[in-house]
């Protein structure tokens, strides 16, 4: 294959047809082809030179050019493209370190093997470009709904054509009755676009909540204009599925827009999701009333949340209680996925036993330690003290507001429940010494004998030890495993110790032991409130 001028144009005329095919900037496939034309002068001059190739993007004419570079004396390496400042002078003027020598050299006969060698070089590069493009393209396109044509099906899961690229729909990202045959038309969720090896892997779904937010942007007008918003979606996919939404106009009910005349829109929406039953929830900042919104059909009696606990208990009618847990659990389920909080569903009746046992349970706490008659135990319970610390270091006043308690019974009680902490906090000390807890952790701040006691039951019996320790394996916390939200018991979580206290303990633990540089926290934390002012 010669670079003659019978060819020159067939060059810019291949370059376009393969451009065209492939959608490609025509540019990248004929700087593919410079660069193919060059490998294959190198291989008949000589793979040490710089050989460099240039097409007239107009007339079609290769020019074949050998470059070589002037560089420092002890520098030379490569006689083939580089060439000292006194072997410089030959062919130039004056010539400097970093200066360019350029000449043109004949256009190569290319043989069978180079010509080979020249026409993988291109496919690569086309291959490489058009790759390029269909990631810039589809990754555009995460987060939004595709439709596209089934080809076949491997292993379960679907390989889906969306006309320029190929996508892949796992089988766990389909509704479990759903079956596809080639050719049928579908639609998809593109959750992932992702760049790799064998090119860009796009993976669709049609379970992902987000799918179900997009079907409804595309039926009501007024989530398409950021009238309505949808605020959290829940999907039990193929069965049930919870969505909330918010009106940002007065005159336009929410719930009532995306029902649709007649049920028309999220008619739409369930038949797209094969059936998938839908309950449009109004969405409300105050928790316990979303929450309430969140478990119908079931009616809701009382709501107590436990904001620190993420957690929020529940009451209903007996009547009420199956209605309100669901098939299977399905109904509290996706509230609590909807909300993001823990439910604890019980009846009035189970609400009233484990009331009276808590308050039993005090009154026996006050009776045993403070040497106290059934009613005047159940006095205590009664006025909202909960635990013996309440007693012993609460103001007087708040003592003095309870019949038949004068400033010297005040005094007395808070005497005795010193007394009996005190006994308790030596009892814990002597314990945890018992099983090695050493003086380091024993002396550090914030940490009372109980809680070294707990820890130190655990292992825990150095600083060392402590420090070691993440903040959610002191103050317990939540994780979120498959969409259900699994408690993780904290060492010192009966102690009320919120994460934010366990994190600045363990923080403190380890600038101590020199293992954090305290200005860089202090920087870390300076860092961290400018974030929080800028987010509010």
């Amino acid at each position: 294959m010669a670079i003659t001028s019978a060819n020159q144009l067939e060059l810019l005329q291949t370059a376009e047809a393969v451009a065209r095919e492939k959608m490609i900037d025509p540019a990248l496939v004929v700087e593919a082809m410079e660069e193919s034309l060059a490998r294959a002068a190198k291989s008949r001059y000589g793979a040490e030179m710089d050989i460099r190739v240039k097409i007239d993007r107009k007339t079609g004419r290769a020019t074949f050019t050998r470059v070589r570079t002037v560089v420092e004396d002890d520098l030379l390496e490569n006689y083939q493209a580089e060439m000292t400042v006194e072997q410089a002078k030959q062919y130039m003027a004056d010539p400097a370190v970093g200066d360019t020598f350029v000449e043109e050299v004949p256009p190569v006969d290319m043989g069978r093997i180079a010509a080979q060698s020249a026409k993988q070089v291109i496919l690569q590069k086309v291959r490489e470009a058009e790759r390029d493009r269909q990631f810039e393209e589809f990754q555009d396109r995460a987060g939004t709904i595709i439709n596209g044509v089934v080809k076949r099906e491997e292993y379960g899961n679907i390989i889906v054509d969306v006309g320029r690229g190929e996508a892949i729909l796992r089988r766990n990202e389909k509704i479990g009755r759903e079956s596809y045959r080639p050719n049928d038309r579908i639609r998809c969720y593109v959750k992932d676009v992702r760049r790799e090896q064998r090119g860009p892997q796009i993976f669709l779904s049609r379970t992902d909540p987000q799918f179900m937010a997009e079907l409804f942007k595309m039926e009501v007008p007024e989530i398409y204009d950021g009238i309505i918003e949808i605020k959290a979606v829940a999907r039990d996919p193929g069965s049930r599925a919870k969505i909330a939404v918010i009106s940002y106009d007065n005159s336009i009910d929410p719930v009532g827009a995306c029902v649709g005349m007649r049920g028309s829109r999220v008619q739409a929406v369930v038949n797209e999701l094969q059936g998938e039953k839908i309950d449009i929830i109004p969405w409300n900042e105050d928790q316990p009333t979303f929450l309430v919104n969140a478990l119908q059909p079931a009616e809701v009696s009382k709501v107590v949340l436990d904001e620190e606990a993420g957690k929020i208990e529940v009451v209903v009618p007996e009547e009420q209680l199956s209605l309100a847990i669901g098939r299977r659990g399905q109904n509290v389920r996706l509230a609590s996925q909807l909300t993001g909080l823990d439910i604890d569903i019980m009846t009035e009746e189970q609400e009233s036993a484990r009331r009276q046992k808590e308050f039993e349970e005090r009154t026996k706490l006050f009776m045993d330690n403070l040497d106290l008659d059934e009613f005047f135990a159940q006095l205590l319970v009664s006025e909202g003290f909960t635990n013996l610390e309440e007693v012993a270091y609460v103001e007087v006043d708040e003592l003095l507001v309870i019949d038949g308690v004068d400033e010297d019974t005040a005094n007395e009680l808070q005497a005795r429940a010193r007394d009996v902490l005190e006994a308790q906090a030596k009892a814990a000390l002597e314990r945890a010494r018992e099983l090695g807890a050493e003086d380091s952790l024993i002396e550090f701040e914030g940490l009372t004998p109980q809680m070294v006691q707990a820890l130190a039951e655990d292992g825990i019996k150095t600083l060392e030890d402590f420090a070691t320790c993440a903040d959610w394996e002191l103050a317990g916390g939540w994780t979120t495993v498959e969409g259900e939200r699994v408690k993780d018991d904290g060492l010192l979580e009966p102690f009320e110790i919120s994460l934010e206290e366990a994190q600045h303990m363990v923080m403190t633990a380890r600038v101590l032991l020199g293992w954090v540089d305290p200005a860089e926290l202090e920087a870390e934390e300076a860092s961290e409130e400018v974030e929080t002012q800028a987010d509010a």
